[in-house]
């Protein structure tokens, strides 16, 4: 059986990424890979070969933005009740290293290095990004259900509205 990581989205479409926290609308949201930021979070396309959000027809594209949009107030959310030094979130779509659709949602904290709390998370080291005190792991399984109550709420909050 192949590594999950080498399709995400298929993976997540079998049920066998265990990074996925839901499958929303257009997207999974899912716990990122790197935890160096508690919190941080995707928005994968639940569309294989999909790589730019001008892909998807006009409405699809949309529902994939909803998505980013209530992913990232899930962990504004999440990450504010969890450690007061919470400042904000970033949410970016790049797609310049992995050519398929997704949002990212970064948590930013007061508690940052001064040069790097208001600046773009991709100037962190390169450590950050590679070692493994910082991958995801069993240790973040808390923050990732914060996050799904969060997400679940917030699902049951727009369900109603509609």
């Amino acid at each position: 059986m192949k590594d999950w990581r080498s399709d995400r989205i298929a993976a997540a479409l079998r049920g066998d990424n265990p990074m996925v926290i839901a499958h929303l609308s257009a997207s999974f949201a899912v716990l990122g890979d790197t935890q160096f930021l508690p919190g941080y979070c995707v928005a994968l396309t639940d569309r294989p070969r999909v790589q730019t959000l001008t892909d998807l027809p006009r409405a699809d594209r949309l529902r994939f933005l909803s998505d980013m949009e209530m992913l990232g107030e899930a962990v504004e959310r999440a990450c504010s009740a969890r450690d007061p030094a919470f400042r904000r979130v970033n949410l970016e779509i790049l797609g310049n290293t992995d050519a398929i659709l997704h949002a990212h949602v970064w948590p930013r904290y007061d508690w940052e290095p001064p040069n790097l709390v208001g600046m773009p998370v991709w100037l962190y080291p390169h450590n950050r990004w590679t070692d493994e005190k910082w991958h995801a792991n069993s240790a973040h399984q808390k923050i990732k259900q914060q996050i799904t109550t969060v997400l679940d709420q917030l699902l049951h909050e727009n369900a109603t509205r509609l």
